[in-house]
């Protein structure tokens, strides 16, 4: 199998962004003790960096993906920060997109309007709000918000729907013009973007800033433990600069004066969770079973000792072997095999596994601001899922797994013909 050609050099067809910076401090703690690798995944391209033509693949920039873990507090974090502004660049990730996303987030909005009692009283700011997939539900029910995008593309798309957005990165000095200019937030949300930032410290003190003191915030990201056990070593890509445990997540809330009191397991992105937090000082919250069942559970697989996050490297290799056997038995046997879902980790997985168009022509998104490009790395073309059931492969590798029961039920057609699913983490299913 070819991997696709990638360069380092610097397009004249997009901005310049300036240089990646190789880290040598804990994202963290601030710690020197950064050194043992977590996970090694070569050099690739931005996770999100789709092109929009052949040529265009001529420039196209890639950059180390390596994960390391602290000594110190057992943070892991990747050691290269690609300029934001680059990952962020043309942002094609719509969350409304996602059906199942969405009904998570109708979800939470009752919960939490009915949890923690808010009204048109409340005030309720949502960090990364992309396209507005959550506060729109709080907006329907009447309550004040503000979201805090910094993809223009997306924040746009907010706006339209009457979702209040500013476009910004948020850090303390936004944080205290948010409050300055309204007031302290009731409820502060913050999905899936804690690993997204390059500077933990600034990001997670400017939630401590928005947040009344008497107020809950409550952070979703992806478990460490999970991301371990199964190992969905595809989930690591450029923009997830950090993979959070339990353990590592309450020394650095604890750094900016907050607490986890409640954290409940999700499943999302393969298994996430949801940390309840306050105000530190706070006396009236006692520590619910949900943080102690996690904390024991991470405490059992040894994530505070180093020599386990150095064993998970090790699985990772068997993983693309797999994936790579299958695609070789295929092509052997005359099969065809197309991919379902231009996501991030899909392409996480291709660049490792050095899986091209001689392998999988093509591969369907029902988003149409992908559809008529082409993936980062590997160049395979993406089309709207029509295309691909027209195509009629005999396999369709479902790319975001997370996703698997969604995606085959809005494929199930392909049944007509014999055809069949395939998942690749941690190791490859097929699904009739």
């Amino acid at each position: 199998m070819k991997r696709s050609g990638i360069t380092t050099k610097v397009s004249q067809t997009r901005p310049s962004f300036g240089a990646a910076v190789i880290r040598t401090t804990c994202r963290g703690c601030g710690g020197a003790n950064v050194a043992t690798v977590f996970a090694d995944l070569g050099i690739q391209p931005p996770a999100n960096s789709y092109l929009r033509s052949a040529e265009a693949s001529q420039d196209e920039r890639a950059y180390p993906l390596r994960a390391l873990v602290c000594a110190d507090c057992f943070l892991v974090q990747v050691d290269t920060d690609v300029p934001r502004e680059e990952l962020f660049y043309d942002y094609a990730y719509f969350s409304s997109f996602s059906e199942s996303w969405q009904k998570h987030a109708e979800a939470y909005a009752a919960m939490a309007i009915a949890r923690f009692g808010l009204d048109r009283a409340s005030f309720v700011v949502e960090v990364a709000s992309n396209d507005g997939y959550l506060l729109k539900n709080f907006v329907a029910a009447s309550i004040p918000c503000l979201g805090i995008e910094p993809s223009d593309t997306v924040a746009a798309a907010a706006s339209r729907i009457g979702v209040p957005t500013q476009v910004s990165y948020l850090d303390r000095e936004v944080a205290e013009a948010v409050v300055a200019r309204q007031c302290k937030a009731d409820l502060v949300v913050a999905n899936n973007v804690w690993a997204h930032v390059p500077d933990l410290d600034s990001f997670t003190a400017g939630l401590a800033v928005l947040l009344k003191p008497e107020g809950i915030l409550t952070i979703e990201v992806q478990h460490l433990l999970p991301l371990m056990e199964h190992v969905e070593f595809d989930t690591i890509y450029h923009e997830h600069y950090t993979y959070f445990s339990l353990l590592a997540a309450e020394r650095l809330l604890a750094r900016h004066g907050l607490k986890v009191f409640d954290v409940e397991q999700i499943s999302t992105h393969g298994g996430s969770l949801r940390y309840y937090i306050v105000d530190a000082n706070r006396k009236d919250v006692a520590e619910g079973n949900g943080l102690l069942k996690v904390r024991a559970d991470e405490a059992a697989a040894g994530l505070d000792i180093l020599e386990t996050y150095s064993k998970f490297a090790a699985q990772i290799p068997v993983c693309r072997d797999a994936l790579r056997a299958f695609l070789t038995d295929a092509r052997s046997a005359g099969k065809t095999v197309g991919a379902y879902g231009a996501a991030a980790k899909g392409n996480t997985l291709l660049n490792y596994c050095g899986i091209g168009t001689e392998d999988i022509a093509l591969v369907a998104d029902r988003n149409p601001h992908k559809q008529g490009q082409l993936l980062p790395g590997s160049h395979i073309p993406i089309v709207a899922p029509e295309v691909l059931m027209d195509a009629r492969p005999d396999f369709i590798l479902i790319l975001p797994w997370n996703l698997r029961l969604e995606i085959m039920s809005q494929l199930a057609g392909i049944r007509e013909w014999g055809g069949k699913f395939v998942t690749p983490v941690p190791t490859v299913q097929i699904w009739a």
